[in-house]
């Protein structure tokens, strides 16, 4: 539950416009109090549908939304039989009620699903007014991604798809099946399940693709349809009054267009359909360009809803085309800077850095890994028929043959191979991103530099963002070895949602103990650090960056921090400057992959066997150097890869005590490939 300082320091953070509509919010919700038990009662087609509502029983879709179909159901091809064996399998599992909700694994969640259940706790959510509940309080309705997730419905998708490819009527009977006890178990504007908007909008985009592949199956019966289209009404409805707005406004606007615009022109016949999908197309066309700077990145400053929103855009314009309503250009040059951005970071090897909060978040589940970045590029690829997408891609992906259908696969295969696979330095100025990197990249011996160099985040809370300002990650080998440890929880965990934001959980410099920005609560900042990039020299092994913050100029005696970064082909050399005028207390921090072994190699010298090969890591002598590896007090030496998950790891952390301006330099030298991996 949040304190009442958290309360008055989120006032503070709204203008008056904000905390006028927000009044009014809570006007409109005490009404809608006394409203929700009438709104729950079942609607006619006739008020539901415009013309005279006879056509209820013939069929949802209304425009093509280009699935894909069943060009590769019997084919020969070794890794469309995998893919098929591989779904199969899942929907089996999903048919039975098991499913995967972040770190559980096969989890049952009742027969019927418990819709209304926070299933790691075991914990029910009450079955009150939705305004009501607070979804931060963990004691009261649990951890609210636990329940949000399994009612996003990307399993049904994957129901959907495995009727398509075999054909067996179980599994669009799922689909029927998990619907029908979701509606009965969710009324309109009870429970945690209406209580976020962004949730209505990615149910109803799985919605809208899920009822399409089972469409010809037959699956859903008159009375199941109309009960679901009076539900896509109140859904649309539910968002279209209650569009985020303000402080609010971040990936959940888009997510929340994104939904009725999917579900507005899929059913383009329900009353007010052509009102709310121009509404939301409208919104979508401004956020791309609002919410993304110029070179494609992100202004939330955090990789994983880089990769989300671009799930969302890319979907609003393959909608669009099939509905015969095309964007702007500017929508879609925007749309593929995005994938060179996320592209060029990936060049690095598997991983992408984590750089801000990531939550696993994804919109439908389409291929093997739903947050499989290779896919989604080739994706981009077909799109937008560029070598170097498909490139990065690495291989056609299934995603391709559901979001384009045969066209996609067509376009993906017509691209011509690219002749240069030369990883080069490259800046993304407005994001404040700089990669000093050289080698192939689809080769293990190529290496990735990526320097932090941006802001906070979006404003005026950079919700998403952490205070890492000058932080760098390492990738060598295609592996990760300095890396940026995630985020790990939201709600569940204060302490450790605390730890995973803050300066010392990065690759930068601590002063004093302090972060660089003020945290005033898990999703808002007060005072935060501006970075400023001072030096761009990139070469053909490499190059320099330098940057500098004034995170700490708010101290008794004002201290800038500046970072040199220098690669020269296998040698990376850092170099931090403390700029001060008295005595002040100096943490370097260097987070290893949890993967990585370390060993001692004499003083301040240490050797990291990374697998495919060896890292060597001097400390300035300076430095007093401590090894933590796990730690829970002080909170130290964890890597995240996703929401609820973390594992130990070895962090280096080199100490002195400057006094005036203090130089500090260490030295990282990247060895050769090990033989029997090359």
């Amino acid at each position: 539950m949040q304190t009442l300082d958290w309360y008055y320091r989120r006032l503070k953070a709204m203008s008056a416009g904000e905390i006028a509509w927000r009044m009014r919010s809570s006007l409109r919700d005490r009404a809608d109090r006394f409203l929700v038990g009438w709104r729950q009662q079942l609607r006619q087609p006739s008020a539901i549908l415009n013309g005279d509502g006879g056509d209820e029983g013939a069929g949802f879709r209304v425009c093509d939304m280009a699935v894909g179909d069943r060009a590769w159901l019997n084919t020969d091809d070794g890794v469309d039989k995998r893919w098929y064996d591989s779904l199969l399998a899942r929907a089996e599992r999903i048919a039975e009620h098991r499913l995967e909700l972040f770190e559980l694994k096969d989890k049952h969640l009742g027969d019927p699903i418990v819709w209304n259940r926070d299933h790691k706790r075991g914990q029910d959510t009450p079955m009150v007014f939705c305004s009501s509940l607070d979804y931060r309080d963990v004691q009261e309705v649990g951890d609210c991604k636990y329940v949000w997730e399994p009612n996003r419905h990307h399993q049904l998708v994957v129901l959907g798809r495995a009727y398509r490819l075999s054909g067996d009527i179980r599994f669009a009977n799922a689909v029927a099946e998990q619907l029908d006890s979701w509606l009965k178990q969710n009324p309109y504007g009870v429970g945690m399940n209406w209580r976020s908007d962004l949730e209505l909008g990615i149910r109803l985009i799985n919605w809208v693709w899920a009822l399409d592949l089972i469409e010809e199956s037959k699956a859903i019966d008159d009375q199941l349809r109309l009960r679901l289209l009076d539900s896509v009404s109140r859904h649309i409805w539910e968002i279209d009054r209650k569009y985020s707005r303000y402080s609010s406004v971040n990936n959940h606007l888009i997510g929340e267009a994104t939904g009725v615009f999917v579900a507005a022109s899929y059913f383009a016949n329900l009353k007010k359909a052509s009102r709310w999908r121009a509404r939301s197309r409208q919104i979508l066309c401004r956020e791309i360009l609002r919410q993304t700077f110029p070179d494609g990145g992100t202004m939330e400053q955090a990789i994983g809803y880089h990769f989300f929103v671009l799930q969302f855009f890319v979907i609003v314009g393959i909608t669009a085309r099939a509905a015969g309503q095309d964007i702007p250009e500017s929508y879609w040059s925007r749309l593929e800077k995005m994938f060179e951005f996320l592209g060029v970071l990936s060049e690095g090897g598997d991983s992408l850095p984590l750089f801000g909060d990531c939550d696993d978040g994804y919109v439908l589940g389409l291929g093997h890994g739903p947050r499989s970045v290779r896919e989604w590029l080739a994706v981009g690829a077909a799109l937008f028929r560029r070598s170097d997408f498909k490139a990065w891609s690495g291989s056609y992906a299934e995603p391709v043959e559901w979001l384009l259908g045969k066209p996609g696969r067509q376009s993906f295969k017509a691209i011509p191979e690219p002749q240069n696979k030369t990883s080069t330095s490259r800046a993304f100025e407005d994001s404040g991103y700089y990669l000093l990197q050289h080698g192939e990249f689809d080769s293990p011996d190529r290496i990735s530099v990526v320097f932090d160099c941006g802001p906070l985040g979006l404003q005026p809370l950079a919700a998403h963002g952490h205070a890492a300002a000058l932080s760098f990650t390492l990738r060598a080998f295609g592996r990760d070895v300095l890396v940026d440890p995630g985020t790990y929880d939201y709600f569940s965990y204060p302490r450790w949602r605390g730890y995973f934001r803050s300066t010392r959980a990065h690759n930068t410099v601590v002063v004093d103990g302090r972060d660089q920005s003020e945290m005033l609560g898990p999703f808002l900042w007060g005072r935060r650090a501006k970075a400023d990039c001072l030096s761009w020299q990139p070469t053909d092994v490499g190059g320099k960056v330098i940057g500098k913050h004034d995170g700490y100029m708010h101290l008794h005696d004002p201290v800038t921090h500046k970072r040199m970064l220098d690669l020269d082909g296998r040698d990376l050399v850092i170099r931090d400057d403390i700029i001060a005028r008295g005595k002040h207390e100096i943490e370097v921090f260097f987070h290893l992959a949890e993967y990585c072994v370390v060993n001692s190699a004499g003083e301040n010298r240490y050797l990291v066997d990374v697998g495919p090969g060896t890292i060597t890591i001097e400390l300035d002598p300076c430095l007093k150097v401590e090894e933590f590896k796990g730690s829970e007090d002080p909170i130290c030496g964890w890597v995240s890869r996703g929401y609820h998950r973390k594992e130990a790891s070895t962090t280096l952390v080199g100490r002195c005590t400057s006094k005036g301006n203090t130089c500090l330099v260490c030295r990282i030298e990247i060895g050769q490939l090990k033989q029997a991996s090359k």
